[in-house]
């Protein structure tokens, strides 16, 4: 295989303008995170059409499950990210095609070795551990026992896609992530409701349709990064066993991130427990669930989107040797994100009943608190927003243990702790619900930004073993 130049690299991430570099990538991710959060509304519409809250049920409990192994294997992909990136930055193209192969094998190893036996065998205590209802169990078993068993086309998109964005392209992820979702839907049209000979199937069609479009768009994937048309290329003559040193190195850097996020979800899971313990807590959960875990959506996907933006960047002028570059770039994503959080913001504080009519709120109690809580997100989304930018800087330098450390601080020990503090001494309200969340948010942008200025990411050597690939 020919040695990639340093010329296939775009050199106007680490050159040039820093905020067209940042929209460069930042554009494509936000807009694949909006197209596939509205796919996963799409779908739980046609499920609770054709199957019944049941079927929404059983798909929410499925997802909070598997969200477990996606979060895991993401964390893989972060620490693979970190390595592309500042490879990239340094135009050695050899060392970035032999980390992504590695992840590579690494992913049908976990996939194909560990995930699918598991899952499937473990699928009814998982679903147990989670208090799912009978008639809910049910609907979910074959659902999960399909994500795991044939999880390995989606693991395998998320790392074509995180190995593309850290070399410096975003377009082609996101022209994946477009196919993935219309071959999703499409084959959730036929097989949930079914069509001609096709049975309906169901929640069972649903997962089908989902590891079927996974599937496709990986092979068509990793075939592209085999014929060696995209910035990443792979070849048959490659080393075919694993490379432990970048094994190491992938979890290394990987690993606090799959923590974090874990520690993150069950930090959203207690903090709905708060939720439930309210007076009203029906309306409540129903306000909390519409406003923060889907209007809020519109601040998080984008922030998410300038998150890889900034991680992406700042590996990249790490490696080409540009640390003040990398301290603009992520300043930039911050402002960037904050002037698309203030506009999100003024919606939520002007016009909350509209944005929770939109998904049939019509309880006068529930259009009271989703608006009440709007109105502390309109704040909160600013801070979330920069903190997100200023974590996606620290990562993308390979800082990947000091955002742990801070979201666990300001995701799940400060705001628990308030909501813990006020139920023991005056009962619980949902403003001090509202209120934990927001200074969730502001202490973590805090740290984040500190821990950034600080500087210590420009210190982190990213070494691999001089071999041939």
């Amino acid at each position: 295989m020919a040695a990639m130049t340093e010329s296939s690299f775009d050199k106007s991430l680490t050159e040039g303008p820093v905020l067209g570099a940042v929209w460069k990538l930042a554009w494509p991710t936000m807009l694949q995170n909006i197209i596939a959060g509205l796919q996963g509304l799409i779908d739980h519409a046609m499920v609770g059409h054709y199957v019944g809250h049941t079927g929404n049920a059983a798909i929410g409990v499925s997802w909070q499950i598997f969200l477990v192994v996606i979060v895991f294997i993401a964390s893989l992909f972060t620490g693979m990210g970190v390595l592309v990136a500042r490879f990239a930055g340094a135009g050695d193209g050899g060392k970035v095609n032999r980390v992504v192969y590695q992840a590579f094998l690494t992913a049908i190893g976990l996939s194909v070795g560990v995930f699918a036996p598991l899952g499937y065998f473990l699928a009814p205590k998982l679903l147990r551990l989670v208090n799912a209802a009978p008639q809910v169990q049910a609907e979910a078993l074959p659902y999960l026992r399909i994500l795991f068993v044939f999880s390995l086309g989606s693991l395998l998109f998320f790392m074509v896609g995180g190995a593309l964005r850290s070399a410096g392209d975003a377009r082609t992820p996101l022209r994946l992530g477009l196919l993935l979702t219309v071959l999703n839907l499409a084959f959730n049209v036929v097989l949930i409701r079914g069509l001609g000979p096709i049975p309906a199937l169901g929640t069972r069609g649903a997962a089908i349709g989902t590891v079927l479009a996974g599937g496709i768009v990986a092979a068509l994937a990793i075939n592209w990064l085999f014929s060696g048309r995209l910035v990443v290329r792979l070849s048959g003559t490659m080393r075919r066993l694993p490379d432990w040193s970048i094994i190491r190195s992938l979890f290394r850097f990987g690993l606090p991130t799959g923590i974090q996020g874990i520690a993150m979800n069950v930090g959203g899971v207690l903090l709905l427990r708060y939720v439930g313990s309210l007076a009203n807590s029906a309306e409540a959960q129903a306000a909390y669930v519409v406003a923060y875990t889907q209007l809020f959506s519109l601040v998080t996907w984008t922030s998410i989107g300038l998150m890889a933006a900034a991680s992406s960047l700042a590996g990249q002028n790490l490696g080409a040797g540009k640390p003040d570059r990398t301290r603009r770039t992520v300043a930039t994503a911050a402002r960037m994100g904050m002037a698309l959080a203030a506009f999100f913001g003024l919606l939520f504080w002007f016009v909350p009943g509209r944005l929770l009519g939109i998904f049939g709120m019509e309880d006068p109690t529930v259009l009271a608190l989703g608006g009440q809580l709007l109105r502390y997100l309109a704040v909160s989304g600013l801070f979330i927003t920069a903190a997100l930018a200023y974590n996606g800087g620290l990562q993308g330098a390979g800082d990947t243990k000091s955002p742990l450390y801070i979201s666990l601080v300001s995701q799940l020990v400060l705001p628990l702790g308030i909501c813990a503090f006020f139920q023991a001494t005056r009962g619980l309200q949902p403003a001090d619900i509202w209120l934990a969340i927001v200074a969730g948010h502001v202490t973590r942008c805090l740290l984040s930004y500190a821990r950034f200025r600080q500087g210590h990411w420009q210190r982190i050597e990213v070494k691999l073993a001089e071999k041939g690939a």
